[in-house]
């Protein structure tokens, strides 16, 4: 080491990642219980259910709501999840949280012990409304309710008297990237059911399979079609290609046909598979793509999928703490930061792929090649712990960012149901604007909505609990579906 400076942006770039992970590591904790916070993972998605509540609904504070969603089209479009913490009932995030809870399962589902039956459950809340949101083939029924409408009120969804607009794509209307989301969810959900329950699992699949059909002969964006409806919540700034090669991935997966296979290796290039690969959520989906197929190409199966393994090599080197990297960036505390609001989002599915591609590597006894050095499984799964333990506690603040896991942690979230009071405890209806006292309130909120992540502070590892800030105190399903994979695996290798 002699003439060489122990810098994170020195010449010893592994020694740097390791000193980086101290560095970036100043509260640590004694221990986690990972269990207990995989349990309440697992609830939160209970407060965001829509549709008729079934008789083993654990979190008593919510009502059933949305009893006639899809009427205004003749169409059943009851169920599914609230994405966030307003009452629409958006398609595309819905389908990529039902994607990456099928994918914890998949991979992590054999360390969950007792919660895998809930985390199952979860999944088929999910994809049992997306079965009714592709009933009609070549129509996808991908939105209910009308944004600007509902972020006008605050109110509890049970009292919700907002417009409930129907949207939809169809053949001349298309949504590729919305149907080959949907498409994905369906595939890899039914991996999930297909011992449990084969007759539900062949339906799953059989519809993905026509669902992505759809999307890929009637090509186009639903961000054109139905832009003043779904820009600028869940517009699609990353085009449509990801999700038609994700959609391709999951069903060759989940059925092993070979049209997938080759439908995969002939659109590579057409459909951009090598761009934006360093990002993941649910608008692009590129490093995860690479991440999953590169299981095959590590099992010594899929040679011609190369390409794939060598662009998730590079997303992974990325990702590592030490490493100058432009996509990403460390705050001093420790937390994983790309530029956009909700940052946890990021934080929960790029530690997610960097646990999954560890286990694909330690099977495979490989390495990933960064350069000078080489990263091993150890390190990748040593970097998605720091970012896990992070949100449970191990942070400047000294909080965690799970509603109900630890001691401190967010009170006034930026969520309706959560901060009005409940119809238990306040049976009287709460109109649209009679609920604005209750987001301006400085009382914490009055229902605890279990297992909640908040989008969670920035660069500066400063937060404020406070509703106003969105961006930093709102939940979402797709920031908590890829955390059950990862608690899972920890709460058995901790």
């Amino acid at each position: 080491m002699a003439g060489k400076s122990l810098t994170l942006s020195g010449l010893a770039p592994a020694a740097a990642i390791i000193l980086a992970l101290l560095l970036l590591s100043p509260e640590i904790c004694t221990g986690h219980d990972y269990r207990d916070a995989l349990k309440k993972s697992i609830l939160f998605f209970e407060g965001q259910r829509s549709g008729k509540l079934p008789p083993d609904q654990r979190l008593k504070w919510r009502r059933d709501s949305g009893l006639r969603d899809g009427s205004s089209a003749g169409v059943d479009l009851t169920g599914g999840y609230y994405d966030a913490g307003d009452n629409v009932k958006f398609g595309f995030p819905m389908a990529f949280t039902t994607t990456m809870m099928s994918w914890s399962v998949i991979d992590f589902g054999k360390t969950m012990g007792p919660e895998l039956e809930n985390a199952v459950k979860a999944i088929k809340w999910g994809t049992d409304y997306l079965l009714k949101a592709t009933a009609i083939p070549s129509v996808v029924f991908v939105q209910v309710g009308d944004a600007y409408s509902d972020h006008n009120c605050w109110e509890r969804p049970e009292d919700m008297d907002t417009l409930r607009t129907v949207y939809k794509v169809d053949k001349d209307h298309p949504g590729s990237e919305v149907a080959g989301e949907t498409a994905a969810a369906l595939a890899a959900a039914s991996i999930v059911f297909a011992k449990r329950d084969p007759a539900y699992s062949k339906r799953l699949l059989d519809r993905a399979a026509r669902v992505f059909a759809f999307a890929n002969k009637y090509r186009g964006a639903y961000s054109d079609s139905l832009r003043q409806a779904v820009c600028p919540f869940y517009c699609n700034f990353n085009g449509y290609e990801d999700e038609l090669l994700w959609g391709a991935a999951w069903l060759h997966k989940a059925s092993k046909k070979r049209v997938y296979r080759l439908y995969i290796v002939k659109n590579k290039e057409i459909l951009r598979a090598g761009d934006t690969i360093y990002e993941f959520g649910w608008d692009n989906k590129h490093a995860g793509i690479n991440v999953l197929i590169s299981k095959m190409v590590l099992m010594g199966k899929a040679d011609y999928f190369q390409s794939f393994k060598q662009n998730a090599d590079e997303f992974i080197c990325s990702l590592l703490p030490g490493i100058s990297h432009p996509q990403v960036e460390y705050s001093l505390g420790g937390l994983l930061v790309k530029s956009g609001g909700s940052n946890m989002q990021h934080v929960t599915s790029l530690s997610f792929l960097l646990l999954t591609y560890s286990n694909y590597l330690s099977h495979a006894k490989k390495v990933v090649p960064c350069g000078q050095f080489t990263a091993s499984p150890a390190l990748l799964r040593q970097v998605a712990k720091r970012q896990v333990d992070y949100i449970l506690g191990d942070n400047p603040m000294k909080m965690s960012y799970m509603v109900g896991y630890g001691s401190r942690f967010p009170q006034r979230i930026h969520h309706r149901g959560s901060s009005v009071p409940s119809v238990v405890d306040h049976p009287a209806r709460i109109g649209c604007k009679e609920g604005s006292r209750y987001f301006l309130s400085p009382n914490p909120n009055p229902n605890l909505l279990i297992g909640a992540v908040v989008g969670g502070p920035n660069v500066t590892d400063d937060f404020p609990d406070s509703r106003p800030y969105f961006q930093l105190t709102e939940p979402t399903t797709y920031i908590n579906a890829p955390l059950l994979g990862l608690l899972s695996y920890f709460s058995a290798h901790a």
